[in-house]
């Protein structure tokens, strides 16, 4: 009968999720999770008159683990071998107002990550820093001392930042000292119901902003990267892509024969919209140069796709932890048990729970050995 082999692999696939929660010589690292510092929440919620502080009040206000450690060790205590590098929960610190202040916020947040790691190494292996782009000298001096002085190991930038595009040249300060640090640069989309999903309307309706246009975000901050030059002239930039690398593994034929023809059928009058950096590459190749999370929500066909393109050494397990149903292990149990379900080597299985980001992360990161 063709459902007992079908309900057999289901099974197996069970059988190997579950061992794979419970091993105790399997070390994960969970490369994008999120995190509220208490001081910087407590600061971030007095905060008046400003929209992005009132949604995120809302949308967080049931999610304890957030903030509470107690809640979230519990959590993490299902899972053996596992730990997580943290970065601040959105929104980005450039919706809070002035540079001045976002620069402020910036501080404040990486100075709580920071503390979190020292106090709880074995649960935090690592944070990546905010920067407040909105002042890009700012956000460069608060890299260095994120990094010099805090022990950052990368950084988690957005994006746009508050609408404008990071292939700006202004940004390029930037994206020259992420280089030179040689730093991990997790990307989180950035949008919200401002964002009208036709040109009829004044609001997206239905949170189609969050389900789609964070992934179109996503898909257009990696094309503007790719076609606006900075991975030509940064190719050593380690661009970790949130939600599987987004719509460009799913798309691929769209991005490689389809961008091939970048130009071909645009008329005259405008060519400056598809002229960009020159380009020494296929569009394509750029893109493959990304890193991804698998951060796919219980989405197997999908974190398939996305291991089919990029690659297993350019693929890191990550989690979105903690805004699951479960507001907190949920998404890291479905993280799990897709790659349970994936035709992995043992090698690249290991690479993808850990070792791929241990490479981009070199000696930042504490020794394996200190794993719980």
């Amino acid at each position: 009968m063709p459902e007992i082999p079908e309900t057999l692999e289901i099974h197996e696939t069970f059988e190997k999720a579950e061992t794979l929660e419970k091993s105790e010589t399997l070390e994960k690292i969970d490369a994008f999770c999120h995190v509220l510092p208490r001081d910087y929440a407590e600061r971030l919620f007095a905060l008046d008159g400003i929209p992005a502080v009132a949604n995120l009040r809302k949308r967080i206000m049931n999610i304890p683990a957030l903030v509470d450690l107690d809640v979230r060790f519990r959590q993490m205590d299902e899972f053996a071998g596992y730990r997580q590098i943290i970065n601040l929960a959105a929104p980005p610190v450039e919706d809070f107002g002035s540079p001045a202040l976002s620069a402020e916020y910036a501080r404040i947040g990486n100075d709580g990550l920071a503390a979190l790691v020292a106090e709880h190494p074995d649960r935090f292996v690592g944070f990546c820093a905010a920067v407040a782009l909105n002042d890009v000298d700012a956000a460069v001096a608060e890299l260095d001392r994120a990094v010099g002085e805090l022990g950052a190991i990368g950084v988690q930038i957005y994006t746009h930042v508050n609408g404008h595009p990071l292939d700006e040249q202004r940004f390029e300060p930037f994206w020259e000292r992420a280089a030179e640090l040689d730093l991990l640069v997790q990307v989180h989309p950035c949008r919200n119901s401002s964002w009208p999903d036709y040109p009829t309307e004044e609001r997206s309706r239905y949170e189609i902003w969050w389900t789609f246009g964070w992934e179109y975000d996503l898909s257009a901050f990696m094309a503007r990267i790719v076609f606006g030059g900075v991975l030509e002239r940064h190719p050593g930039l380690k661009l970790l892509i949130h939600h599987g690398g987004s719509m460009i593994p799913h798309f691929s034929g769209r991005v490689g024969p389809g961008w091939d023809q970048l130009g071909s059928r645009t008329p005259d009058h405008q060519r400056e919209d598809v002229t960009g950096y020159p380009l020494t590459k296929r569009p394509l190749d750029y893109f493959k140069m990304f890193y991804a999370d698998t951060a796919l929500f219980g989405a197997p066909h999908a974190l398939r796709c996305a291991l089919e393109f990029f690659g297993p050494d350019r693929v890191l397990f990550g989690s979105d932890s903690p805004y699951d149903p479960e507001k907190g292990p949920g998404y890291i149990r479905s993280g799990i048990a897709d790659l349970a379900a994936m035709d992995l080597t043992e090698a690249e299985r290991a690479a993808v729970f850990s070792g791929n980001v241990r490479r981009l992360a070199g000696s930042r990161l504490p020794a394996p050995a200190a794993v719980r």
